[in-house]
């Protein structure tokens, strides 16, 4: 297993049975002594961007729950650091936010390639020490993020394309249930 670090994927051990990560893909973005932070990348809510943005009218981009934490706030991962000021290498090719304004006129002016940004809703956080023990408790396989898994794999795909990333016994998970008790 990698040690979790920015651009890794954690990747719900399919029994692990918290309602906010059950079957779920979470890309790190930052992991510290004090803290960690992602987004769920498996789970796509009912709302587009327009919905939640009014000044982007007709922008049927979806967007993903991105954790269980602040879910009034809107965050992004994406591939153009030359074109949004401010945003953060996360990952190889993998950038998180940035300038919004920026954003919402690449957006409106179709300057953008919509495959290469991923809008979230709220983000996924652990205190200090706390991913560490989930980890030592088993619940997170940890795998190299890709860009094809970030950003061109449909989120109900994401769990299992991530064992199979994972590659060897882990792809047998993909057929696990979520409650062995039940088979």
């Amino acid at each position: 297993m990698i040690e979790p670090a920015p651009g890794i994927l954690l990747i719900a051990d399919p029994f692990l049975k918290d309602p906010n990560f059950i079957r779920t893909v979470v890309f790190l973005c930052e992991h510290q002594q004090q803290g960690s932070f992602g987004f769920v990348l498996s789970k796509q809510i009912d709302q587009t961007l327009d919905e939640l943005i009014t000044d982007l009218d007709g922008c049927k981009l979806p967007v993903y729950y991105g954790g269980p934490v602040q879910q009034d706030t809107i965050h992004f991962l994406h591939q153009y650091p030359d074109l949004i000021p401010d945003s953060c290498s996360v990952g190889e090719g993998i950038y998180w936010g940035g300038n919004f304004e920026t954003v919402t006129a690449l957006i409106k002016s179709k300057s953008i390639d919509p495959r290469k940004i991923k809008f979230f809703i709220g983000y996924s956080g652990w205190g200090d020490k706390q991913l560490n023990a989930e980890m030592e408790e088993k619940s997170w396989l940890t795998v190299s993020a890709n860009l094809n898994l970030v950003f061109n794999t449909r989120h109900n795909d994401v769990w299992k394309g991530s064992l199979q990333h994972l590659g060897g016994d882990y792809e047998m998970m993909i057929n696990f249930p979520i409650d062995p008790q039940l088979n």
